[in-house]
């Protein structure tokens, strides 16, 4: 059994985020799961911070942005919607280049407020950055 409400694809996401930030800076969603959402962002001159290596904002913008989705996916979007109400990241390992994937995954799907868990790993599999992000659940 699937989370994600009827109709969700990942060319729907990829579509929503046209002409926003995610789009600016590459963030491509890639895997749709039972459970979880996917996605990537290249470690370029958009997401890299002067000293040569990956931004921690630009990691904390791929985290929100998967929490995002994923929340609003899993309501019914005719009655409510999410928006992001905290969010923390540790950055764990510093990356230069290639792309980063990011996994949310949801802790807590609530009637009024959603918690989802996203790891960052580089491109051998290791984990770079772990972030949590609460989610308020709105009425229209």
């Amino acid at each position: 059994m699937t989370i994600w409400q009827p109709n969700i694809t990942l060319n729907a996401m990829n579509e929503r985020g046209r002409n926003s930030l995610s789009d600016h800076i590459g963030i491509i969603f890639t895997e749709l799961g039972k459970d979880f959402l996917k996605a990537t962002m290249p470690v370029n001159d958009h997401t890299r911070q002067p000293i040569g290596i990956l931004h921690g904002g630009a990691n904390v913008v791929l985290a929100e942005t998967l929490a995002s989705t994923a929340a609003n996916a899993v309501v019914n979007l005719k009655t409510h919607y999410c928006v992001g109400l905290e969010i923390n990241a540790n950055h764990l390992r510093a990356t230069k280049e290639g792309l980063v994937t990011g996994t949310a995954q949801p802790i807590h799907l609530g009637k009024s407020t959603q918690i989802w868990q996203i790891l960052i790993e580089n491109e051998k599999q290791q984990m770079t950055c772990i972030s949590r992000m609460t989610a308020a659940v709105l009425k229209r």
